[in-house]
């Protein structure tokens, strides 16, 4: 019933996770831990083909009101903190464990939803989201290897993922689709993380970097930049050919795949892989109470 369209979530997955991987790549092996340089030149990437995309014709971007881009900023600005802290949390942490404290941020959705918004949710949605907060807050408490900057990050990362949730549930667009929010996103963060470069030191920085003229450095950055604009395409393309309960279905779906990536990783992992697969549980419950 919820993985309909198989094509396209499949494409969906095959994304997210060579999107995740190579990410993780750059930042822990190859060590490129200058967020303003490589979430730019991701967006910078992104922006440029959505824009040639745009004028060849084959997607439809409308920004004729000046009021809703105006409008629109405050969801970019919580973007730009979205992938900013998100480069710094993944750098430092596993990927499943970065995963899991990014799906936290559905606590603050819900609990945005029954205690402002005053809506009527179901035992079985508040009993998930908070089996996801303890697994969350568990995790670093049964970390061995505790790293005190991966998860301030990743908190970080969690709060600006749940307060642009919560943005976009509020901002009621009369014109601007998806498309166009991603496209000021793009244009927004490519001139604000180009701005921020020289003042947070990764300018001058990265001139010392040891694999800067190096073959794998330069395929990876270009490939991390190509996996991220098709995984928005195919993003924004499954939300609109499939319902809410089927896009998070497939979403759920990439993430264990890529929550199960825990067997490579060392034994300090492996000994709280216990809490994860917990907290992908209480996010598949989240979703299907959703739509209920």
């Amino acid at each position: 019933m919820y993985l309909k369209r198989p094509a396209g979530g499949l494409a969906f997955c095959l994304f997210y996770l060579a999107s995740c991987f190579t990410n993780k790549y750059v930042l822990s092996v190859l060590k490129f831990t200058y967020p303003t340089l490589f979430q730019g030149w991701q967006t910078l990437v992104g922006g440029l083909l959505l824009h040639v995309s745009w004028k060849l014709g084959w997607v439809e971007i409308n920004l004729c009101s000046r009021s809703e881009i105006l409008s629109w900023l405050p969801a970019s600005v919580l973007f730009v903190g979205i992938i900013y802290a998100g480069s710094r949390a993944l750098s430092r942490l596993p990927i499943p464990v970065f995963l899991t404290v990014h799906n936290a941020a559905e606590v603050i959705t819900c609990g945005f939803q029954k205690f402002v918004q005053k809506e009527q949710t179901s035992h079985l949605k508040v009993c998930s989201v908070l089996f996801l907060l303890v697994a969350t807050v568990c995790l670093p408490l049964c970390d061995t290897q505790f790293d005190p900057n991966g998860y301030l990050w990743a908190l970080i990362h969690l709060i600006c993922v749940g307060a642009y949730k919560v943005f976009h549930k509020l901002w009621k667009p009369s014109s601007l689709s998806d498309l166009d929010q991603q496209y000021i996103n793009y244009v927004f963060s490519v001139v604000l993380l180009a701005s921020a470069s020289h003042p947070a030191g990764d300018l001058f920085s990265a001139l010392d970097f040891p694999f800067l003229y190096f073959y794998r450095f330069h395929s990876s950055c270009c490939a991390s930049g190509l996996l991220g604009f098709f995984l928005m395409l195919h993003t924004v393309k499954l939300k609109s050919s499939t319902t809410s309960g089927q896009y998070a279905a497939w979403s759920f779906l990439a993430k264990e795949c890529g929550g199960s990536a825990v067997s490579w990783y060392p034994s300090w992992i492996k000994s709280i892989s216990c809490l994860i697969p917990s907290a992908r549980l209480s996010l598949l419950a989240y979703h299907r109470s959703s739509l209920s």
